[in-house]
């Protein structure tokens, strides 16, 4: 999180738009910026579980993190709307998920936008989000800062939510969501995903670049970093 911070803070600089991707070690719960996690899932309840947790700079709903692709988008928007970037930024992962091979779409606009209360991110598809078959398999929420964006985002590769309805009290409820695998037939590698959405990043934005030296990026994250360690941010609604 703190990296993708100090990627919001060079777009605020000006530079240009830049899309990471990343899986996690260990695998972790992230809740949304707003997201009343405390009394929805319960501090205890996720401790006594050994689960790690962390809370998102982005908004949106819970996601479980663990056998899926996580990206960030980082870009000047000055000129660009919620609506128009966020619907452009899921048209690139749209098409990554069709050269993976599923037939993906933009969801319509649902009569009624769930609330940050309303449980798992991937419980429901609202406008714009990607779908096969009607079902959620990326999830995303922005952030707008000083005239620049960042989106976080998840791509389904084999596990579903399950855990996020379970620790909600929902674990009977079925779930809103198809991972790749589902979707399929057969099991998506993270590289094998990372690469379809390059692929289609490029398409997206033909003048992006590979940052070959991260030293600077890292060095601004390091600001940011014990926010996102604190108990007192994780756990603070």
């Amino acid at each position: 999180m703190a990296i993708d911070c100090a990627l919001l803070d060079l777009a605020r600089s000006g530079e240009g738009a830049v899309l990471r991707v990343y899986r996690w070690e260990p695998f972790c719960l992230s809740f949304g910026r707003h997201e009343p996690a405390l009394r929805r899932y319960g501090r205890d309840n996720v401790m006594a579980r050994g689960i790690d947790v962390v809370r998102r700079p982005t908004g949106g709903r819970a996601v479980w993190h663990a056998r899926e692709l996580t990206y960030s988008v980082a870009q000047p928007a000055a000129d660009i709307s919620l609506r128009e970037s966020y619907r452009a930024i899921h048209g690139m992962f749209a098409d990554a998920v069709r050269r993976l091979g599923a037939p993906a779409l933009l969801a319509a606009d649902p009569p009624r936008v769930a609330g940050v209360g309303a449980g798992a991110c991937f419980a429901q598809p609202v406008g714009g989000e990607v779908v096969v078959a009607g079902r959620k398999v990326v999830g995303s929420a922005q952030l707008r800062e000083n005239g620049a964006l960042l989106q976080h985002g998840s791509m389904l590769l084999s596990d579903d939510q399950a855990l996020v309805r379970e620790l909600g009290g929902d674990g009977l409820r079925a779930g809103g969501e198809i991972t790749l695998r589902m979707a399929l037939g057969r099991p998506i590698t993270f590289e094998e995903a990372a690469l379809a959405v390059c692929e289609a990043a490029r398409k997206w934005e033909p003048e992006l670049s590979a940052v070959l030296d991260s030293t600077g990026i890292l060095q601004v994250a390091e600001r940011h970093a014990e926010k996102f360690k604190s108990d007192d941010w994780t756990w603070s609604r």
